[in-house]
């Protein structure tokens, strides 16, 4: 077997272009496809490039065609990961790369290679920070079975509906990042399978990054054994986790659960025979003490105790805005119907707490956390590059160290 140590000699001359090929058990693909990659690049390309061959894992041949390639071509590397995962693979190529951009395609060279050019231009002007090639947009030429398209076409409807993004195919292998967005990114990523493509993407639009799109003429592998039902459940579970790493719908998260304890506290009670207002005063003051409490950790990222005493103390102001709120409206309701049922009580509580959730959010966000999140933030930047570790990084995090 080859060595098992990243092989990156160090180039002559910094190269414009690294091209990544992720690779698992290719032996049959590997060798006809990275000669007629590298036949193209010298054709002509009017920049100076790398291939790098990033096997991840491979448990037939390939790491030894990979390895007789690097000997013999010109240009060409070889990276053995112990470790499977495309997104790994593209994670370790490019975070050792010395190329001004970084890129990737699939090793069934499935996207026309003409479609290069136009991928890596923009960024090495300067125009964009990322590019895709898309199946989707107008102009691109695709050619695959009916299954595979709809599949397609219902993820990226998904990622429009639920996410809010502005491109149109997040999984066409056939992407590129300068290197300074890729230092930027690839702390931020979660995902080491297929789901990193879209969370590459998603991180990009939320920090602010340009991403340019080139319509691709694309003709799908026959051969393919992506496992496209798992694959698939992967990449919904990726999606829920983006969803619910955005500052509101974590806030969104906590006020449910916070509305549901409340909900149970007063019902309680009012069935133990305790008045209406003293009812919504108490569960309201146990549960605002929770809320600020999964706030401050969850939604705005602020940990330790500096500063906890005055968080409380501030969120117990919020408080008291929620409790003149919801007082307000049950007295409207007592005014009105004096003999209303706890359930129609429990509703107009409710309810009001719902239009206090707005200036809660508003409160916790620009007075509450405020300072502790631009600590927070200028400590990630301190201490590095800006990125928080994997564990605790997130693209709210991200897109705050751009602002």
């Amino acid at each position: 077997m080859p060595s098992t140590r990243p092989r990156f000699p160090a180039p002559a001359v910094r190269p414009d272009v690294e091209v990544v090929v992720p690779v698992y058990n290719e032996q049959l693909a590997l060798e006809p496809s990275i000669r007629r990659l590298h036949a193209f690049l010298s054709d002509g390309f009017p920049f100076t490039w790398s291939i790098t061959i990033a096997d991840n894992a491979s448990t037939d041949g390939t790491p030894f065609i990979a390895a007789d390639l690097a000997r013999e071509l010109p240009e060409v590397r070889h990276l053995r990961l112990e470790r499977k995962g495309r997104g790994l693979a593209l994670r370790e190529a490019w975070s050792h790369s010395g190329a001004r951009i970084v890129s990737y395609m699939d090793v069934d060279l499935s996207t026309d290679l003409r479609a290069l050019l136009p991928l890596v231009a923009p960024l090495l002007s300067g125009h964009s920070d990322v590019a895709i090639g898309s199946r989707l947009a107008r102009g691109a030429h695709v050619t695959r079975g009916p299954k595979r398209e709809l599949i397609s076409r219902s993820y990226n409807k998904i990622l429009k509906a639920s996410l809010r993004v502005n491109f149109t195919d997040a999984q066409c292998g056939f992407k590129a990042v300068t290197s300074e967005a890729a230092a930027l990114l690839l702390p931020q990523i979660r995902d080491d399978g297929w789901f990193f493509d879209t969370e590459l993407l998603v991180l990009a639009q939320r920090g602010g990054l340009r991403t340019h799109e080139v319509p691709v003429d694309w003709v799908d592998d026959p051969d393919s054994r992506v496992d496209i039902v798992r694959t698939a459940v992967d990449d919904l579970r990726g999606v829920a986790r983006l969803a619910f790493a955005t500052p509101v719908a974590r806030f969104a998260a906590v006020g449910v659960a916070s509305t549901v304890a409340y909900a149970l506290l007063f019902i309680l009670m009012r069935e133990g025979g305790i008045g209406a207002g003293v009812a919504n005063a108490v569960a309201l003051a146990l549960t605002a003490v929770a809320n600020t409490a999964a706030n401050r950790r969850l939604t705005f990222g602020v940990l330790g105790r500096e500063g906890l005493v005055k968080q409380h103390a501030a969120g117990a102001a919020v408080f008291f805005l929620t409790l003149g709120l919801t007082d307000g409206a049950l007295g409207v309701l007592h005014g009105v119907a004096p003999g209303a049922s706890r359930g129609v009580e429990l509703a107009v509580l409710v309810g009001a707490s719902l239009v206090a959730t707005i200036t809660r959010y508003v409160a916790l966000r620009t007075w509450v956390f405020a300072g502790a999140r631009r600590g927070a933030v200028a400590r990630r930047s301190a201490a590095g590059d800006g990125a928080a570790p994997a564990e605790s990084a997130s693209p709210v995090a991200f897109a705050e160290t751009r602002s």
